[in-house]
């Protein structure tokens, strides 16, 4: 049955490209406007094949990676801590929500003045960008664990750090996890921001490069690469997701 969704899901896509194609050679589109598939298939492979694309997807890849650790593993340290400080959550929540309302693009040109242009800035764009869905994922997490099962730790005699590792965060491992996927996705959003503003190198510098020579089909080619790039994240992150759940499914 997994199978059958699969190639129903591929055979989907390629009815899609075949209308387009079909649909920019019937009306004779420019391609300067939409180019066809065919055109977009043959700039990627162009560039690909000629070793062009691959140190922007290299730099692209690494802030992402960069920006995921660092953000998450931020966001992960703050939402356990105030997950498990009533008094520092009352305290800073306010500032952490403030901070996430203001729009990274528009503290891009900042971060580009404080850490220059490069791959510093990108990351630091990515990690803020990360940060968020971690923190208010593990600090629901912790704070949505069965009243009876605490209950019973404290009747065990259990400390707050046992009842913290042993409990919550198994318990609320799903949904920190699920956190982590959003992080992801909103990371190579932020990646490639970043890349607008404060790089020469990478997938988002390149979209603005062939804006500027108006190579409708290389901007294509591009986006079809952070496409790819942002799906090959997202798979990564489910199978880290499968692995760390593995000894849970196995006891259950």
């Amino acid at each position: 049955m997994n199978w059958a969704l699969r190639a129903g899901s591929l055979l989907l896509a390629i009815a899609l490209l075949l209308a387009w194609e079909a649909a920019c050679r019937a009306l004779k589109v420019p391609a300067l406007v939409l180019p066809p598939p065919s055109a977009i298939a043959a700039s990627l492979w162009q560039g690909l094949a000629s070793g062009y694309f691959w140190p922007h997807l290299r730099a692209t890849a690494l802030e992402l990676v960069l920006g995921v650790l660092a953000g998450s593993s931020l966001g992960f340290a703050a939402g356990v801590l105030l997950g498990e400080h009533a008094t520092l959550r009352r305290l800073l929540m306010p500032y952490v929500i403030a901070s996430q309302v203001v729009p990274k693009l528009a503290l891009a040109p900042l971060f580009v003045l404080w850490f220059g242009f490069g791959i510093t800035s990108t990351v630091v764009i990515t990690a803020l960008i990360c940060f968020f869905p971690l923190m208010e994922n593990t600090l629901t997490a912790l704070q949505q664990v069965a009243p009876e099962r605490l209950e019973l730790f404290r009747m065990l005699g259990a400390t707050r750090a046992q009842t913290l590792w042993r409990l919550k965060l198994p318990s609320g491992l799903p949904a920190i996890l699920a956190g982590l996927r959003v992080a992801v996705v909103l990371a190579l959003v932020g990646a490639v921001v970043g890349e607008f503003i404060g790089a020469s190198q990478g997938l988002g510098a390149l979209v603005i490069a062939t804006q500027g020579t108006m190579d409708t089909a290389r901007m294509f080619a591009v986006l079809v690469l952070i496409a790819a790039l942002g799906l090959a994240a997202y798979q990564a992150t489910l199978l880290l997701e499968r692995w760390l759940l593995l000894p849970f499914t196995r006891n259950t």
